[in-house]
């Protein structure tokens, strides 16, 4: 298979203003709405939510070429009227498109699949996270038939990322090093990406795998990637993000596993740390070196991290608030005691055979599990008329202390597995 020629960021990343050549040319040869000024028009359909445009754009030509354009978000920025989308991977993106989800309008809307290799197939323990009108796939684990032994998965170095101006993927430069499970945090107004440790495991494993130090810059500006300073150990399946600004800020990698062990010579069990490391980005160039801040728990409390989201800005001193979901209860991270203290507790409790999705959104902890499934093989006979049931969403407000809840219908086709899900969210 021949790759597609890496893109560079810079040119499909540039934003436009409202006097943009490309509004300009949509001024001069159509009209948005009969008897008004192509501004005003322009001002009027950039008020549409993201999630009900594509059902516009056949409208006409010009809603088309309008509602296809950069300008229509740089008015929508400018304008302060960027709506809090969820985008939701279900399986691998490459054979099942992912989707956004616009809770104020209760909303779906598909995003075309992701470039296919036909060689390489399962891919999962990916990352994604959004920049601005882009949204960025990195890494993971799948098979690939070029191999040996063909049923042993592999980490991927790919990177891809989808750019809402276009409706199109971009292949962007790969990593350094082959990664899945691992830390992943952008930069705050710096247009880089850092990504931590990782290793190859594969969903469908629940063990084995390796593990890796391993710790890369990406430059957005240039498309390149840059080698920093490696984990004090070896270290997959743990998460990342930002704490302060300038020449204070850090880099905070929590949790994971490391080393393994095994039951009587034979079970692989995993050795999950309870500590989390830390690296002072010194003139943001990542110079620092790595520090320890010791056990978050005590032995006894939990086995291992949960499913943790950031919120930026969380507290009164305009530090990130860091919540951790471990079964129906959601704890909160105090950064001088390095430990967990109980936040609330989930109203309803998922059921027996589901899990939770947690993703945080616009400022509020979403907690997502499915409150009706449909039978896989029910979903198999008739999965061209039946949806996979029903998400229930509880939605908590860590500043006024209050829940609650809305109810949709899932898109999919089939059940969805809040464990192996991937889910980021954008604004737009």
């Amino acid at each position: 298979m021949i790759e597609p020629t890496p893109s560079s960021p810079s040119s499909s990343s540039s934003s436009s203003s409202p006097s943009s050549p490309q509004l300009m040319q949509i001024y001069e040869s159509v009209t948005l709405i009969p008897g008004l000024p192509n501004d005003v028009a322009a001002l009027i359909l950039s008020f549409i939510p993201y999630s009900h445009q594509s059902r516009l754009k056949p409208t006409c030509k010009s809603w088309k070429l309008f509602l296809s354009s950069k300008t229509l978000i740089a008015l929508r920025q400018t304008h302060r009227n960027l709506s809090h989308l969820l985008c939701i991977f279900p399986q691998d993106p490459s054979v099942a498109s992912p989707y956004l989800f616009d809770p104020q309008n209760l909303a779906w809307c598909p995003l075309p699949p992701m470039p296919c290799n036909p060689h390489v197939y399962g891919l999962c323990n990916f990352t994604s996270l959004s920049i601005g009108p882009h949204l960025y796939v990195i890494g993971g684990s799948l098979f690939d038939t070029r191999s040996f032994p063909i049923d042993r998965p592999s980490p991927s170095s790919a990177v891809f990322r989808f750019d809402f101006n276009t409706s199109s993927w971009d292949f962007l430069a790969p990593m350094l090093t082959p990664r899945g499970s691992f830390a992943c945090a952008a930069v705050p107004s710096s247009g880089e990406i850092l990504v931590a440790g990782g290793g190859s495991r594969h969903t469908l494993f629940s063990a084995a795998g390796s593990r890796m130090t391993s710790v890369e810059r990406y430059d957005i500006g240039r498309n390149e990637w840059v080698a920093m300073d490696g984990l004090p150990g070896f270290r997959a399946g743990c998460a990342g993000f930002f704490v302060g600004e300038g020449e204070e800020r850090e880099f905070w990698v929590m949790g994971g596993y490391g080393e393994s062990r095994t039951i009587s010579g034979v079970f692989p069990i995993d050795e999950y740390y309870r500590d989390a490391v830390v690296m002072e980005l010194k003139n943001g160039n990542g110079c620092g070196r790595w520090r320890e801040l010791g056990d978050m728990w005590e032995e006894g409390e939990r086995v291992r991290l949960g499913k943790v989201v950031v919120i930026e800005d969380g507290d009164d001193r305009g530090r990130p608030a860091v919540f951790m979901l471990d079964g129906n209860d959601i704890f909160r991270y105090n950064m001088a005691s390095n430990r967990w203290f109980k936040e609330s507790r989930i109203p309803r409790k998922a059921p027996c055979s589901s899990l939770f999705g947690f993703v945080v959104l616009d400022g509020e902890l979403h907690a997502i599990t499915l409150l009706k499934a449909v039978e896989t093989t029910e979903t198999r006979r008739s999965r061209l008329h039946k949806r996979a049931g029903t998400l229930y969403i509880q939605i908590y407000n860590p500043k006024k202390k209050t829940w609650r809840s809305l109810i949709t219908k899932s898109p999919f086709h089939y059940s969805l597995d809040f464990n192996t899900a991937v889910m980021s969210t954008i604004h737009l």
